[in-house]
């Protein structure tokens, strides 16, 4: 195997906890009336996808069989 005959220098990595940088970042901007209105909407319109979307299929995943939706086959009219 290769092994490293020069010393590798750690020195770095136990000063590195110590750095403390002293540049701040700058402050956040707060987000304008309309980008909120915007994300507002989007919200909304994401919601009552799912909520339509639990509406209208709730009713093809039931199993009882209403009286006006049965199925009968020719085999069963003896013929």
């Amino acid at each position: 195997m290769f092994t490293r005959r020069e010393a590798v220098p750690f020195a770095f990595v136990a000063h590195a906890d110590r750095f403390r940088s002293n540049v701040t970042p700058p402050p956040r901007e707060r987000p304008s009336r309309s980008q909120l209105a915007g994300r507002t909407l989007i919200g909304l319109t994401l919601v009552s996808g799912l909520v339509g979307s639990l509406l209208f299929g709730l009713p093809a995943l039931e199993t009882s069989q209403s009286p006006g939706h049965t199925q009968q086959s020719a085999a069963t009219d003896g013929r």
